[in-house]
């Protein structure tokens, strides 16, 4: 086996593996698929071999001298269990040293594991059990290939047991990082890079230390293969003294819970769950100190909108667009947060301005706002994660503020802390220094307002949706109601509709035809038995009445042309009534927590500003977003002309100069 200082060494040796895949014929989109069974069962062994060792020089046990005791005391550890390692002290590099009985070898080898590595490897699964990592059927895959006994082999010659859960944990972000950069299936998962599981942890250190407590329990619900999570609850035991650590975990994903789950196996006080995170609650009626989180991205939970609807435990307020369940994990998480509960969440832009007022995602955020459980947004550089080159936000949370920021929340945008890569990790092309880290860390301890924060009473965030009701007038400033029409509309004692100076009947086509048409624009008469005749003046934006030689403009209105159908007679007849010409509209007004003084101010803004007649049918609908670029907007510097004047002038000096040396 290769020994390495440098655990990020092993990498090139893990993706030199994947040269037998490609000579296989294996598309490079299914890596992940035939990775990941034996990264896990690498690290497995690796960790297996590491703990006898220290059961060896802690224990003074010898696994020949003491083996009924030595056995014993490592099952005691509960870590996992594989007779072929533990018992005999074989090894995959072992098993690889004869091709010719490599297949027996091997079998048992695996057979050797505990029934639950067994389960998360997918040794030997039934057809309606879960796979995991199915590493029996991409055995089999391999065989058929002619290239199992190779694969192996050239696994085997990687060894993690010099390295501790903290360092295995950091190779295998890079890995997952990779494979999230091949894999069509990882669309809208994002695999956490190390600075921001560093920032995350950096604040989460920062607001818990002063708590005076040892024991800190973190929970992350989309944990994928664990690195946020392991890599927090690591930062918080070294670098602040947490010395215990509970760390809780769940996900969906076969394989990527397989590996937390492996991990967690060889780590105290951990605890990882298979499942989905919105529709069962495994967790139910436990609250936690800590939550991280990194949910995916615009990814649809229309195959189980009917759970997540009827669940009944309380935790969804509000329910978000069908397309995009982020904000459905916010609201899962809220609810599993003690009462000074403290999280940090990773989302993408569209969980602070996407929806309408009174819409589900505006609706959660106002839920989020009404509480006071949002103590910071924070804003990441772009070009931070592997798989997007988006704009990520961190959205934290504190369900105990402090008195001094009650009703307030700091805006920091750490947009521009970044250091360029000199070679991108997919669409990773900056990385946070602990520089640029510690000046958002600080921001958020001071809490004021400084370079890259500005602080907001939170209702800075409302607005009022007010619905208005807009009466139509013409270029006088008249509606049909100042003339015609009051109450009721005006009905006409119809005689006859003429439609270009061409009589309509009365059937089923011209009313059709008189629907389709915009009457305002086409010239449609309607004349009473008196001969009073009735059009729409288009020019005049006003309906004309004519009656005995005489012009009068009756203001802006509607005709409204029924078809009634004479039950005795079965035939058909005209009515036409004039009314008034409503406009629903809306306007964006801000908001003012007083209810009677947000009501003087809505009315204030309306007066100022609407200049046709109206009524306010309904009450405003209240809603809440952030807008990053608004906020932290730095308008540009706009030259002087004559600077503009003068820079034309050199151009064009340049350029006679460089057409006179043409010539010569």
């Amino acid at each position: 086996m290769k020994k390495y200082q440098d655990i990020m060494q092993y990498e090139s040796d893990i993706w030199a593996a994947a040269d037998l895949l490609i000579a296989a014929g294996i598309k490079q989109s299914k890596f992940p698929e035939y990775m990941m069974p034996y990264f896990a069962l690498v690290m497995l062994e690796s960790r297996l071999r590491r703990e006898m060792q220290k059961l060896i020089e802690e224990e003074g046990l010898s696994r020949d001298e003491d083996h009924e005791e030595f056995i014993e005391a490592f099952k005691d550890l509960e870590c996992g269990y594989n007779e072929y390692i533990i018992e005999h002290g074989k090894t995959l590099a072992d098993i690889c040293k004869s091709d010719k009985t490599f297949d027996q070898d091997y079998k048992n080898y695996l057979n050797g594991f505990d029934s639950q590595i067994r389960m998360l490897l997918g040794i030997e699964r039934g057809a309606d059990e879960s796979k995991f990592l199915n590493i029996t059927g991409i055995n089999a895959e391999l065989k058929k290939k002619g290239i199992l006994f190779n694969t192996v082999s050239k696994w085997s010659e990687i060894d993690f047991a010099d390295f501790d859960n903290s360092e295995i944990t950091t190779l295998e972000e890079h890995i997952k990082r990779k494979w999230a950069d091949i894999s069509a299936e990882t669309a809208g998962e994002q695999y956490t890079p190390n600075d921001i599981i560093s920032l995350i942890a950096e604040i989460v250190g920062a607001k818990v230390r002063n708590r005076g407590n040892k024991f800190l329990s973190i929970y992350d619900p989309t944990c994928g293969g664990g690195n946020l999570l392991f890599g927090v609850g690591d930062r918080l035991q070294k670098k602040y003294g947490h010395e215990y650590v509970y760390m809780y975990g769940r996900d969906f994903n076969d394989s990527l819970y397989a590996l937390a789950a492996i991990e967690s196996s060889f780590r105290k006080n951990t605890e990882i769950e298979y499942g989905n995170t919105l529709t069962s609650r495994v967790f139910k009626g436990k609250t936690f100190d800590v939550s991280v989180a990194n949910p995916p991205y615009g990814i649809s939970w229309k195959g189980y909108e009917n759970d997540v609807r009827k669940d009944e435990s309380g935790q969804f307020r509000y329910y978000p667009s069908i397309s995009d369940g982020q904000l459905l994990f916010m609201q899962h998480i809220v609810s599993h947060l003690n009462d000074d509960g403290f999280a940090v969440e990773v989302h993408n832009g569209s969980t602070l301005f996407s929806g309408d007022a009174g819409g589900g995602e505006s609706n959660i955020r106002k839920y989020m706002f009404d509480n006071d459980w949002i103590e910071a947004i924070i804003q990441m550089p772009s070009d931070e994660f592997f798989n997007t080159g988006i704009y990520t936000y961190l959205w934290v949370i504190n369900k105990d503020k402090p008195a001094d920021r009650k009703d307030k929340v700091i805006l920091i945008n750490g947009s521009n802390g970044w250091k360029q890569l000199k070679k991108s990790r997919g669409s990773k092309r900056r990385e946070m220094l602990a520089e640029h880290r510690e000046a958002i860390v600080k921001a958020l301890l001071d809490f004021e307002n400084c370079d890259i924060a500005k602080v907001f009473d939170k209702w800075h965030f409302y607005y009022n949706k007010q619905p208005i009701t807009l009466i139509n007038i013409d270029d006088n400033r008249k509606s049909v109601l100042d003339t015609i029409a009051g109450e009721k509309p005006y009905s006409l004692k119809l005689g006859k509709i003429y439609l270009h100076d061409r009589e309509l009947e009365p059937s089923e086509e011209n009313f059709a035809l008189l629907k389709s048409i915009n009457i305002k624009e086409e010239n449609v008469r309607f004349v009473e038995k008196n001969g009073t005749a009735y059009h729409f003046d288009n020019d005049k934006n006003t309906i004309v009445k004519t009656s005995d030689n005489k012009v009068e403009k009756l203001g802006c209105g509607v005709f409204t042309i029924k078809l009634p159908k004479n039950k005795k007679t079965g035939t058909f007849s005209f009515s036409v009534s004039i009314g008034a010409e409503y406009i629903s509209d809306y306007e964006i007004i801000s908001y003012k927590p007083d209810a009677e003084e947000n009501k003087a101010h809505i009315q204030a803004f309306i007066d100022k500003y609407i200049t046709k007649p109206y009524y306010l049918k309904d009450e405003p609908i209240v809603g809440v977003e952030l807008n990053f670029n608004k906020e932290f907007y730095v308008p540009e510097k706009i030259e002087k002309v004559d600077d503009i004047l003068a820079e034309l002038a050199g151009l064009e000096k340049a350029l006679k100069d460089l057409e006179g040396g043409l010539k010569l």
